[in-house]
């Protein structure tokens, strides 16, 4: 089946069902809530940061408590690339849930990331890597990104085991190191170095599509069905430099801002492709007023201007509307009585699929129009190259009936009438290693945020206690359904 096509039998799924009532799903016992809070808890408190943390404490943390709970060793597997320049500190944990022994099924995949962003302690109010309670949120690094789902992952398992639980295929799931950023990336190293473990028939990942709240009201489950392509460009200026008693407009500092002050005023072309427009249609039911007009006209042809324009200024209809490049930092100078020899500033593009970072890293150059500036593509090892990648974001998977039916299923049960909205993840994340190994990669996750409180990789980063536990139950009930269970 044609995603095309996919998208309209979503669409009508998702429409047919009533207006969102109460949640009916059963709670957690309190043991499974227990264990959800002490899972969480666990892997917030190690410090999993590309500066000093390390993935392998975390993973050998998590592999603990799958022996203890029963696993087989051979299915329990601490990885950690032997090239590791980071002292051993990238590994990764591929854990194996075994189905029924005569299943023609192949296993599904779940990945989750257990590195988080930096979170320096003075501009937090709490400990970043102290699992704190308070007003009804948990606090603490990786509390949205990702280690609620990390958690939420680890507990389901340990619980279905627990039950005696058989699904009807193998369930694998691989909690991975450097999706934040590093040289090292987990989920690409799995798929090329240990493919027999981790090769699947597809491949779900909670940390993207998620449900979404409104002042605490459930509004929509999304689901990503496709990405945008991530690259970072560092822009270089050099002088000759000179006595800061002389100043002058031959000045590094002033070179580079120049040109970032034109980035800002740029705005890059409006566009829609197959998932976008299939997510204005349905967010167009759920939004009201002007809003929901706007999101009817820019699907017309040819789209209303104004209403654009309108939609442009909310930062995530934008982005979603539109490829976008922003400076994320900045360093300049060598002495304070100096004129600056060299500024750089890093400049963060997340481009809509189609375009490769090559064509980007082009059209920056365009923007900055300035042929004495340096423009270079950075990998994710940072490693500064003079031409981007030909690659280009990810096309959306089919939509896959044994994966949709139980979610639309469990959906309606947990959020009565919630819609399923097929969404393109605006940042990034490692559905783009699965899916260029050939496994059709889904961006699902039970945990509601607030569409005003997402702290991913911001300070005081938090998620709401309830939510957590919602979730938790939310996936213990579609890890059934996808395998059979009751």
């Amino acid at each position: 089946m044609k995603f095309s096509n996919s998208l309209v039998l979503l669409s009508t799924l998702a429409l047919s069902i009533s207006p969102v009532r109460a949640q009916t799903a059963p709670p957690l016992d309190a043991a499974s809530r227990q264990l959800a809070h002490d899972v969480f808890k666990q892997l917030v408190e190690i410090n999993t940061t590309e500066s000093v943390g390390s993935t392998t404490v975390a993973a050998e943390a998590m592999a603990k408590r799958f022996l203890n709970a029963g696993f087989p060793a051979s299915d329990v597997h601490v990885l950690v690339p032997s090239q590791d320049a980071m002292g051993k500190r990238k590994g990764d944990l591929v854990v194996r849930y075994r189905g029924k022994a005569d299943s023609k099924l192949k296993p599904f995949l779940i990945i989750c990331h257990l590195d988080v962003v930096e979170a320096p302690r003075n501009t937090w109010n709490t400990d970043p890597f102290k699992f704190i309670e308070k007003d009804g949120y948990y606090y603490g690094r990786g509390t949205q990104d990702m280690k609620d789902s990390d958690a939420i992952m680890v507990t389901n398992l340990i619980r279905l085991k627990k039950e005696g639980y058989v699904p009807d295929r193998d369930i694998i799931l691989a909690l991975t190191a450097a999706e934040e950023g590093g040289s090292w990336n987990g989920v690409q190293w799995l798929m090329e170095h240990h493919r027999d473990l981790v090769d699947a028939d597809f491949a779900l990942n909670p940390d993207s599509g998620g449900v979404t709240t409104e002042n605490g009201k459930p509004m929509e489950m999304d689901v990503e069905a496709t990405e945008k392509l991530y690259a970072d460009f560092e822009l270089t200026a050099t002088n000759p430099g000179g006595h800061s008693s002389v100043p002058t407009r031959e000045n590094a500092i002033y070179e580079v801002s120049d040109a970032l002050g034109r980035l800002e005023k740029y705005t890059f072309p409006f566009e829609l492709n197959a998932v976008t427009r299939a997510y204005f249609k349905q967010m167009a039911t759920i939004e009201k007023g002007q809003r929901a007009q706007d999101m009817l006209a820019i699907l017309k042809t040819p789209p209303d201007p104004a209403a654009i324009e309108r939609l442009s200024d909310d930062p995530h209809y934008n982005s979603t509307m539109r490829t976008t490049c922003v400076a994320t930092m900045f360093s300049a100078g060598q002495a304070r009585n100096a004129l600056p020899q060299l500024a750089q500033a890093n400049v963060n593009c997340r481009i809509l699929p189609g375009y490769s970072q090559e064509e980007i890293r082009q059209k920056l150059i365009g923007i900055f129009n300035d042929p004495k500036l340096k423009v270079q593509y950075v990998d994710d090892s940072g490693v500064y190259h003079d031409r981007g990648t030909d690659r280009k974001s990810m096309q959306p998977p089919p939509v896959k009936q044994e994966v949709f039916d139980p979610l639309h299923k469990v959906v309606n049960e947990v959020w009565p009438g919630m819609p399923v909205v097929p969404v393109m993840e605006t940042g990034a994340s490692d559905s783009v290693h699965t899916m260029a190994a050939g496994i059709p990669s889904y961006g699902i996750s039970g945990v509601a945020i607030d569409e005003n409180d997402d702290r991913a990789h911001a300070v005081n980063e938090r998620v709401g206690v309830e939510s957590y536990y919602t979730g938790v139950q939310f996936y213990y009930l579609y890890l059934k359904a996808l395998t059979g269970g009751k």
